[in-house]
C-alpha cells in the first residue's frame, strides 16, 4: 500500500528561489527525503528556451540534497515546470512528499510515478509516442495503488519537444518529423501526450495518425501535458485517490467548458469533497484548497461565448500568453489566491477552448 501524502504550496520568492522548501523541511512539515513529485510555475516566457525551468529544477534539487537527502535519489525525483506567470499568476510550487499516517476506508490522496522508454523525435505527434504514454501511466497507476482509473483525477506530464538538434538527429537517421516549426511542437507534444493518458484511462480508443492535433473531440478529462528540451522520455505523475493510504488530503476533477467557465472550476473543488453552496465564494473555501491545477487553450474558432477575439492572429503577443493570463485571471477570482497553476497548450486535454481542472483539498 503507498504511504499517505503530504502536500503543501509554497511561493517562490525569486527564479533562482526554494528558500520555503528548505523552511518545511527545518520545521519538520516534510522530511527532505521523502519528498516525491514537485509542481511548479516559473516566471520565463513559457516558450522553448524558457531558462527558467533549469534554474528552479536546479535550486529545489539542491535543497533536497542539503538537507539530507541522497543526490541519487533527488536526481530521480519528478520536477514539473510550467513556465511563464502571465498576468496576475505568482510563481509557486507544489511540493507532495509521503508521510506517516493512519490508514483509513475513506478515499484519500495518493501519488505514482513513472518513466516512459524514450521518446525519439519521429515519435513525438505519432502513435508511438502515444503507446510509450500509455504504458507509462499504467505503471504510475499501479505505483499510486489505484486500480479504478476513475479514481486518477490529475495526470501531469512533462514531455520532450523537438529543437533543431534533434530535428537534425532524426534527419540524418533517415526519419520524419510531424513538424520543424520547435514552438509547434510543444502544442503536438502536449497533445500527443494526452491522447495517451486518455488511451491508458479508457477515456478514448486507441487514435490514429491523423488524429493528432485534429480531432479535438478526442481528449483527456485529467490530462495536464507540459513539454521542455529537459529530457528525452515521459515524466508522469498520476495523481488520484485510494481507500487504505490515510492522511488529510484528497483530490478531485472536472473541465472549465471554456475560459470563463468559473463553475468548471468550483465543480473540481466539490469533486474533491468541500461542501459549498449553490453560488459559493472564496471565502466559503476557508482556506482548505491546497491548489487548482488548469489547462488551458484558445478555441480554434477564435470566440469565446459567441464573442470574436484576436487571440490567435496577434502577431505581437503570442495568443500562449493571452489566453494563460485570461484563464490565469478567472482561476484567481474563484481562489482569491493567484499562486495557482494554470498551463498552456491544452489540445486534446479538456474541450476545445476549455480544459481540465484539478483541484487539492484539505479535509483535516
Amino acid at each position: 500500500m503507498p504511504s499517505a501524502i503530504e502536500v503543501r504550496k509554497v511561493p517562490i520568492h525569486s527564479v533562482a528561489d526554494a528558500s520555503e522548501l528548505a523552511k518545511l523541511i527545518d520545521d519538520g512539515v516534510m522530511e527532505a527525503g521523502r519528498v516525491i513529485a514537485i509542481i511548479g510555475k516559473t516566471e520565463g516566457n513559457g516558450g522553448v528556451n524558457d531558462y527558467t525551468r533549469i534554474i528552479a529544477d536546479r535550486a529545489f534539487r539542491e535543497v533536497l540534497v542539503a538537507k539530507g537527502a541522497p543526490a541519487d535519489q533527488v536526481r530521480q525525483v519528478p520536477i514539473v515546470w510550467s513556465g511563464g506567470t502571465d498576468g496576475v499568476i505568482s510563481p509557486h510550487a507544489t511540493i507532495f512528499a509521503t508521510t506517516d499516517a493512519e490508514p483509513t476506508e475513506d478515499p484519500r490522496l495518493t501519488v505514482g510515478f513513472a518513466m516512459s522508454e524514450q521518446l525519439l523525435p519521429e515519435d513525438i505527434g505519432r502513435t508511438p509516442m502515444i503507446t510509450k504514454v500509455a504504458d507509462a501511466v499504467k505503471v504510475a497507476m499501479e505505483r499510486a495503488g489505484i486500480t479504478d482509473p476513475a479514481d486518477v483525477h490529475y495526470v501531469q506530464t512533462k514531455t520532450p519537444l523537438l529543437t533543431i538538434h534533434t530535428i537534425r538527429d532524426a534527419k540524418s537517421r533517415g526519419k520524419t518529423v510531424w513538424t520543424e516549426h520547435t514552438h509547434e511542437s510543444m502544442d503536438l507534444s502536449n497533445g500527443c501526450t494526452a491522447l495517451g493518458i486518455a488511451v491508458a484511462l479508457g477515456e478514448i480508443e486507441m487514435p490514429t495518425d491523423a488524429d493528432v492535433m485534429h480531432d479535438r473531440s478526442l481528449y483527456s478529462s485529467v490530462a495536464s501535458c507540459s513539454s521542455g528540451v529537459e529530457l528525452d522520455q515521459a515524466q508522469v505523475v498520476v495523481v488520484g485517490n485510494a481507500t487504505g493510504v490515510g492522511g488529510r488530503y484528497r483530490i478531485g476533477h472536472s473541465v472549465m467548458e471554456d475560459a470563463l467557465d468559473q463553475d468548471g472550476i468550483w465543480e473540481a473543488i466539490r469533486s474533491a469533497g468541500l461542501d459549498l453552496p449553490e453560488r459559493p465564494r472564496t471565502s466559503d473555501l476557508d482556506g482548505r484548497l491546497v491548489n487548482v491545477f488548469l489547462k488551458c487553450e484558445a478555441s480554434q474558432d477564435g470566440e469565446v461565448r459567441g464573442r470574436r477575439n484576436a487571440m490567435l492572429d496577434d502577431s505581437d503577443v503570442h495568443w500562449h500568453r493571452q489566453i494563460k493570463a485570461c484563464v490565469g485571471g478567472v482561476t484567481a477570482a474563484v481562489t482569491g489566491d493567484p499562486a495557482v497553476f494554470v498551463s498552456v497548450s491544452a489540445a486534446h486535454q479538456g474541450p476545445d477552448g476549455g480544459g481540465p481542472v484539478a483541484a487539492i483539498v484539505d479535509l483535516g
